[in-house]
C-alpha cells in the first residue's frame, strides 16, 4: 500500500510543476545556508528556478539562473525514471 502512494505521488509530481507557471518560484528570500550566514551563493543557488525553467523550456533563463541546470537536469530525470520504475515493481508485488 506504502509503494502504492509513492508511486502515485511520483506521477503526480511532475504535473504539478508542469502547471505552475515558470515563474512560481522566482521570487521570494534565498534559504541557502551558504547565502544566509556566509552571504555566498554555493553551487546550487538557484538550481530550484533554473529547474524549474527548464520544465517549462526556459533554457535561456534556466541558464542565467544556475549554468548547471544543464547538467543537473538530465541526471535528475534519469534518477526520477529509476525511482519510478522501482516502485512501480514494489506496487505490482
Amino acid at each position: 500500500m506504502k509503494h502504492k502512494f509513492i508511486f502515485i505521488v511520483l506521477l503526480v509530481i511532475p504535473v504539478l510543476l508542469l502547471i505552475l507557471p515558470s515563474t512560481f518560484f522566482d521570487s521570494g528570500e534565498s534559504v541557502c545556508l551558504s547565502v544566509c550566514l556566509f552571504d555566498k551563493e554555493c553551487y546550487a543557488c538557484g538550481m530550484t528556478r533554473a529547474i524549474q525553467h527548464l520544465i517549462h523550456l526556459d533554457f535561456v533563463i534556466a541558464y542565467q539562473f544556475n549554468k548547471l541546470s544543464v547538467i543537473v537536469f538530465p541526471l535528475l530525470i534519469i534518477s526520477y525514471f529509476k525511482e519510478l520504475k522501482k516502485y512501480y515493481i514494489l506496487s505490482k508485488i
